[in-house]
């Protein structure tokens, strides 16, 4: 039963018409009190605002007699009652009753027959001169010129960016009556509201409500029913004519126009060159939402992201992101969801997520680069240098281009020593040794391609890796003409054959021919080839002569290199 129009349309009316006016005399001999009585039996500790004659009400209530005999109930009918205050839509005692109730105060109203319904009642339900009692729950309270009230009760001390009309954003919210009832909530859900602002997508008042919010920030926007769901509701959880609370804590935003944005954090003083599209980068990233939330993290893989720039093998965000860095710099690149996963997201990435790159560029390489060798110091007397086949021994410091140390010959106290040209060293640093001479420092860049590829070294050499080589020539020893492992420094024997075959048999064995050998090296007639293991260069020469395969050379067999073009040996 609701009390006045109402309630009883059709039957009440014209009562509840007489009656609000209160000027009907009140019922004398009765023995009641003819005063409105009005118990607080529970009022909230905070109470922002109270009912004034104008205001727009909901509350529940039961209605009962004198004698506790109930006539009416809200909550029987399972909907409060809604109605003007002071505006006539109301029996008189009620109109005063409801002034400066608080939400969720409770009150006790006792109303005398003047202020109720008199000496006619309503028929079959309200005696002639009934004295009615009420127990009165405030739910909610607005008013026509009410506007949308923001409250914000935290601001991150960093805002560079409010949300203007047109913007999307995503936000969690919690939504409440104005007495506390939770009706909705996106925490609930485990996913966040994600809008337009401004376009006719939200009910006006969370439209005007989220102008101006920083990611970050969390407000309390208290709306009004006619700037919300109005007299009907939603037809599902929002009853007609109720007052909104949304507790909003803003995640993300951004604008459809948006580009991206990018913010040098360091900026090396030395940088020689810049990523351009094509480059290979490795470089290290976390990557987070707007709110802070880490998504992803190269760190915590221990391993750097490796990827060619401006090729579409990234979101197109980062591939514009990561051009015109240098090598060390460290940058911070923020991505509106078009230009990185879009609506959909991906994994842990919520679909239409603003992303935040903070990345550290380890090193970058074009796989048209060449080596680049730095002389930075040579000797006075720099005229043999060094060439293909030479005998190298050098010290060196390796180390990634961000500095990072992989290996030193000085560390370990013994130089590296290789034969050039022999591809005992990746064929970068080949390249790089060429044309050195003793006492020369210079500093060689390798690129991946002429180092160690994509798979590096598990354990020493990240793959992709650009190398840096310190390097210090120590020791030259010239080498042989192409294909030579052993040569004559002076005319050769016309007797070879009978002078290597000391016994006369006509035979040579493999121990009489590397006797014969090393004592024409030791002598300084002959010379192998430096760097090389000598008794496997013997027996190689060996192997050649002997071309039957028996195990011994004889006259018919044995040749000199300008007799036989195809072998080595001699």
């Amino acid at each position: 039963m609701a009390i006045g129009a109402r309630g009883w349309r059709s039957r009440s009316l014209l009562l509840l018409l007489l009656w609000v006016t209160g000027q009907a005399a009140p019922v004398a001999g009765l023995g009641v009190s003819s005063e409105l009585q009005i118990e607080r039996r529970f009022v909230p500790e905070e109470c922002p605002r109270t009912v004034r004659s104008g205001d727009f009400v909901r509350y529940h209530y039961v209605g009962t007699f004198l004698d506790g005999q109930k006539f009416d109930s809200s909550y029987d009918r399972d909907s409060t009652f809604n109605v003007f205050v002071g505006k006539g839509q109301l029996i008189a005692g009620m109109d005063q009753a409801l002034v400066g109730m608080c939400v969720n105060e409770r009150r006790f109203v006792t109303i005398p027959p003047n202020l109720a319904y008199g000496s006619e009642g309503v028929s079959g339900v309200i005696p002639p001169n009934s004295v009615l009692h009420f127990d009165v729950l405030l739910m909610d309270i607005w008013n026509s010129e009410d506007q949308v009230q923001i409250e914000t009760y935290f601001k991150p001390p960093s805002c560079p960016r409010t949300i203007q009309v047109s913007d999307f954003v995503r936000y969690h919210y919690n939504g409440t009556f104005l007495d506390g009832t939770l009706f909705d909530s996106s925490h609930n859900r485990m996913k966040t509201y994600d809008t337009y602002v401004g376009i006719g997508w939200l009910i006006p008042g969370m439209d005007k409500g989220l102008l101006g919010m920083c990611v970050g920030e969390k407000r309390i926007i208290t709306i009004p029913p006619f700037l919300a769901y109005g007299e009907e509701g939603d037809g599902k959880d929002i009853p007609g004519q109720a007052s909104l609370v949304f507790d909003v804590a803003l995640l993300d935003l951004h604008n459809p126009k948006d580009s991206i944005a990018i913010e040098n954090k360091v900026v090396p003083e030395n940088c020689e060159r810049r990523s351009q599209s094509g480059d290979f980068l490795r470089y290290h990233y976390n990557g987070t939402l707007l709110d802070g939330t880490l998504f992803d993290s190269s760190y915590s893989r221990n391993h750097t992201f490796d990827t060619y720039i401006g090729q579409g093998y990234v979101i197109p965000g980062m591939d514009e992101g990561l051009l015109g860095v240098c090598i060390g710099e460290r940058r911070r690149i923020v991505v509106p969801p078009h230009l990185g996963y879009g609506e959909e997201g991906r994994g842990n990435i919520p679909g239409s997520a603003v992303l935040v790159f903070d990345i550290h560029v380890i090193d970058f390489h074009n796989p048209s680069d060449s080596i680049s060798v730095t002389s930075h110091y040579k000797p006075a007397d720099c005229s043999v240098l060094s060439k293909k086949g030479d005998y190298l021994k050098y010290h060196y410091n390796a180390s990634l281009l961000d500095g990072t140390l992989l290996d030193s010959t000085w560390n370990l106290g013994k130089t590296y020593n290789i034969v050039l040209g022999s591809g005992q060293v990746v064929l970068g640093m080949d390249m790089g040794l060429r044309e050195m001479c003793v006492g020369e420092k210079r500093t060689v860049i390798i690129p991946p391609h002429l180092g160690y590829g994509e798979a590096g070294v598990d354990g020493e050499v990240p793959g992709s890796a650009v190398l840096v080589f310190d390097i210090e020539l120590l020791e030259l020893v010239s080498g042989l003409p192409e294909g030579y492992m052993f040569i004559w420094n002076g005319e050769v024997s016309p007797n070879l054959f009978e002078e290597i075959d000391k016994d006369g048999n006509g035979e040579v064995l493999l121990e009489e021919f590397s006797e014969y050998i090393h004592a024409q090296v030791a002598t300084g007639k002959g010379r192998l080839a430096p760097g090389f293991n000598a008794e496997m260069i013997v027996k190689n020469m060996f192997t050649n002569q002997d071309r039957n395969g028996d195990g011994k050379v004889t006259a018919e067999e044995f040749k000199l290199k300008d007799q036989e073009a195809k072998h080595d040996e001699l």
